[in-house]
C-alpha cells in the first residue's frame, strides 16, 4: 500500500508520488517570534514532525525547512512596548521556541530561515513580480493584482467574486482592489526598515514563505504543510505568487492539521484561555503532551483539558511499564522457552498494522491504539512461565520502532541527564514557590527513583547521583 495523503487542494486523500523519487521536500511555516508560542502553535511541530520521521522511516529522505517570521507587525509592536528593539525580541523567543520544542522531542529543520537573512531574495522576488504586471506599487508600499491569477481561491475553494464579497480598502491603503494584498510595506515613523526599489520598508507576510520555499527547495516542492487557520489567506496568497512567478505548482500536497479548543471553547485572545506551552512544560512531561497530541488525527480538532493531559500521562506511562518489564524478564530469563516464532509471526502483525494505519494519511491516533494492543499482547507473554528472550526482544523491538516513528520515548531505565536534572530542580524550586507542594512533592519523587540525592544548603539545593 502507497501512503495515502488527505490533501487540502483537492479535498481527497491521494496516493503519495514524490517529484524525485525516493526524496520529500516538505515546507512548514514557521511561528512569528514576538512571544512564548502558546499550545495551538505546538500543534503543527509535533505533527510535522511526525511525519517527516515517518516519510524516513519508509525510506525517504527528506529535505525539510521551515520558517521564521522575525520581523512583523506583532513583533514590532511588542518590541516598543517591552523597550527592546526587534532584533533582540526575534532572537530571544526563537531560542525559547527552540528550548520548547527540543522538549518535545521535535527534530530540528535542515533549515530554520528567517525573514531577516532573507531579505535580498524577498525583494527579488516582488521585482519579479512587478516586471511580470503581477504587482504594482502604490504610496511605498507594494500590492499583488489578486484578478491576475486566474486561480486564485483555487486552495479555499472560493471565486474572487466570493472572496470580494465583504473585502474592503482600510486607510492609508492605495489598491486598485480591494482583494489585493500587500507585498512590501513602507516603513512607518521609527521602524525598523531595509532599502528597497520603492523606499525603505519591510515585506508583507506571505511574500516571505513564497520567497523561502523558492531559494531553498525549487519551484514546486512535494509537501507545504501549516496549522488549518495558514490555509486562507497565507497559503492562497502563497500560491499565487509563487506560481505567477514560477509558472508552475507551488507545491503537490498541502497539509494542514486542526484547531485546538481549551475546555471545549475556541483558543482565543478575547477569551483569554491561551496556554502557554513554556508554562505547560513546567508542570507536565512533554512527552506526556506530546502523546497527548497525538492521540487525534491531525487533521480533526483537539480538545485539551488538564483530565485529558493526566490521562494520556498515565496511558503513556503504561505503555513503559510494560517495555520496562520486557527489559526486566530479559535480565533475568535464563530459560529460552517456546513457540518463538508463533510469537515472532504475531508480533510482526503489530508493526505491519502500524504501518498499515500511519499509510492512510499518517493516522497516529489508530497508530497509538496499535501499540496499546502491542503491550496488551506483551503482557499476556509476561506472564508464561518461560519466555523466550529472542521474543523479548522482538516486542521491544517494535516498540522502539513505533517509539522513534512518534517521537516517544518508551524506554524507562535511561539515566537523567545533568541537564535534565537540573531543569527538574529549577521546576520543583518554581513550584514550592508557587506553593504547588504536590507537584513539588512528584518532582522530587521522580528525582529519587531515577537515583537523584537532593541537599539543601545555604548556597541553594545541590544533587548528586546515588552511588
Amino acid at each position: 500500500m502507497n501512503i495515502q495523503i488527505y490533501n487540502t487542494l483537492t479535498r481527497k486523500k491521494e496516493p503519495f508520488k514524490s517529484i524525485d523519487e525516493g526524496k520529500v521536500k516538505m515546507y512548514v511555516c514557521g511561528p512569528t517570534v514576538y512571544n512564548y508560542i502558546h499550545i495551538g502553535n505546538a500543534r503543527p511541530p509535533i505533527v510535522f514532525d511526525t511525519v517527516r520521521r515517518y516519510l524516513e522511516y519508509r525510506g525517504y529522505d527528506v529535505h525539510f525547512v521551515s520558517n521564521f517570521t522575525d520581523v512583523d507587525d506583532k513583533i514590532i509592536k511588542a518590541a516598543n512596548e517591552l523597550g527592546e528593539d526587534v532584533p533582540t525580541l526575534a532572537e530571544r523567543f526563537i531560542t525559547a521556541y527552540h528550548e520548547d520544542v527540543t522538549a518535545l522531542n521535535i527534530n530540528r529543520a535542515d533549515q530554520h530561515p528567517r525573514v531577516t537573512e532573507t531579505m535580498n531574495d524577498i525583494i527579488q522576488f516582488v521585482e519579479m513580480l512587478v516586471e511580470k504586471e503581477y504587482a504594482y506599487a502604490s504610496g511605498g508600499d507594494v500590492y499583488f493584482r489578486t484578478k491576475k491569477f486566474k486561480d486564485y481561491g483555487k486552495l479555499s475553494q472560493q471565486s474572487i467574486d466570493e472572496l470580494r464579497v465583504g473585502a474592503r480598502i482600510q486607510v492609508g491603503e492605495h489598491k486598485e482592489d480591494p482583494l489585493d494584498f500587500v507585498l512590501w510595506k513602507a516603513a512607518k515613523e521609527g521602524e525598523i526598515y531595509w532599502d528597497s526599489p520603492w523606499g525603505k520598508g519591510r515585506p508583507g507576510w506571505h511574500i516571505e514563505c513564497s520567497a523561502m520555499v523558492k531559494k531553498y527547495l525549487g519551484n514546486t516542492i512535494d509537501i507545504h504543510a501549516g496549522g488549518q487557520d495558514l490555509s486562507f489567506p497565507h497559503h492562497e496568497n502563497e500560491i499565487a505568487q509563487s506560481e505567477a512567478l514560477n509558472e508552475a505548482p507551488m507545491a503537490n500536497y498541502w497539509m494542514h492539521n486542526g484547531y485546538i479548543n481549551i475546555n471545549n471553547e475556541k483558543m482565543s485572545k478575547s477569551l483569554g484561555n491561551f496556554i502557554m506551552l513554556h508554562d505547560l512544560l513546567k508542570k507536565y512531561d512533554p512527552q506526556a503532551f506530546r502523546f497527548f497530541m497525538l492521540n487525534v488525527h491531525y487533521r480533526h480538532p483537539i480538545n485539551f483539558t488538564d483530565e485529558l493531559l493526566d490521562s494520556a500521562k498515565v496511558s503513556l506511562e503504561r505503555i513503559r511499564t510494560t517495555v520496562g518489564n520486557l527489559e526486566h524478564r530479559i535480565e533475568h530469563s535464563v530459560d529460552l522457552g517456546t513457540n518463538e516464532e508463533d510469537w515472532k509471526k504475531k508480533i510482526k502483525h503489530f508493526r505491519n498494522q502500524f504501518i498499515i494505519e500511519m499509510d492512510d494519511d499518517f493516522n497516529t491516533s489508530n497508530a497509538i491504539a496499535v501499540l496499546f494492543d502491542l503491550a496488551k499482547e506483551a503482557n499476556l507473554y509476561l506472564q508464561e512461565k518461560n519466555t523466550n528472550v529472542n521474543v523479548l526482544n522482538s516486542f521491544i523491538a517494535v516498540f522502539d520502532e513505533v517509539g522513534n516513528v512518534l517521537g516517544l520515548q518508551l524506554k524507562t531505565e535511561q539515566e537523567l541527564l545533568d541537564e535534565e536534572v537540573d531543569q527538574l530542580i529549577s521546576q520543583r524550586n518554581e513550584a514550592r514557590r508557587q506553593k504547588n507542594y504536590q507537584l513539588a512533592d512528584e518532582i522530587r519523587d521522580k528525582l529519587q527513583n531515577e537515583g537523584i540525592l537532593l541537599e539543601d544548603t545555604p548556597q541553594g539545593i545541590r544533587w548528586k547521583r546515588k552511588s
